[in-house]
């Protein structure tokens, strides 16, 4: 791996890091938890709200709240630069439902490079995806993180 002073070789970085999952955890949604998240997001719908409604479900956002236990993979590059929150995008697919065992896998799904007035920036990608005890895919969250690389001298 190059020293923290060296750029980045983005094109190594997705060779060797996208598509591997890096962590991976099963959680258990708790309906009063459930509906009162929703309730806290002006959800009023009852099915995001009143647990005892048939279709009770976790509502769409939910996936943001989740974080992975490892931000990146093991053996990753550290480096210089100022890195900032890129944003996060949720795309629901199926319901969440409470005291369903949901598995959490992260991988890398993205490592691109954009240039700024300030110089070049890398951002990457990390993809949660939820899935049931079928293999069912529930959803996704992306959380892209972007590293403003400190100039060369």
């Amino acid at each position: 791996m190059p020293s923290p002073d060296e750029p980045l070789d983005v094109d190594a970085l997705r060779n060797q890091f996208l598509n591997v999952v890096f962590d991976e955890y099963e959680l258990t949604l708790d309906a009063a938890r459930l509906a009162d998240y929703a309730k806290s997001c002006g959800e009023v719908a009852s099915k995001f709200t009143d647990p005892n409604d048939p279709d009770f479900q976790a509502p769409p956002t939910i996936a943001s709240s989740f974080q992975p236990r490892t931000r990146y993979p093991e053996g990753f590059p550290t480096f210089k630069g100022l890195g900032m929150d890129a944003g996060k995008a949720v795309a629901p697919m199926k319901p969440m439902r409470a005291g369903i065992p949901i598995t959490v896998r992260t991988h890398m799904h993205d490592i691109y490079t954009k240039s700024g007035r300030s110089g070049r920036m890398v951002f990457f990608v990390n993809r949660m995806e939820f899935s049931n005890a079928d293999g069912d895919l529930l959803g996704t969250a992306d959380t892209s993180i972007v590293i403003r690389e400190k100039p060369q001298t």
